[in-house]
C-alpha cells in the first residue's frame, strides 16, 4: 500500500493536487504549501500526476522519507 507524499519545501501551493484528490485528503496549509492527511489518502497517485513541480510522491506507507 502506498500514500502521497508532498515535499514542502518544492510544493509553489498551485493546488492542482487538491481538485485531483478523490478523498479530499490533501489540504493548502498556511503559507500557501500543500499537505496530505495521511489517515486518509489512498495512495491513488492521482496528485503525483498533475504535479508539475514533481512535489508529490508515492511512497509506502511506514516507509520513512528524509
Amino acid at each position: 500500500m502506498y500514500t502521497a507524499y508532498i515535499d514542502q519545501t518544492v510544493c509553489v501551493g498551485c493546488g492542482a493536487c487538491i481538485g485531483l484528490c478523490p478523498v479530499g485528503a490533501i489540504r493548502m496549509m498556511p503559507g500557501w504549501i500543500c499537505a496530505v492527511r495521511q489517515d486518509a489518502c489512498i495512495g491513488c497517485g492521482a496528485c503525483a500526476a498533475v504535479c508539475h513541480k514533481k512535489a508529490v510522491r508515492l511512497q509506502e506507507k511506514g516507509s520513512y522519507i528524509s
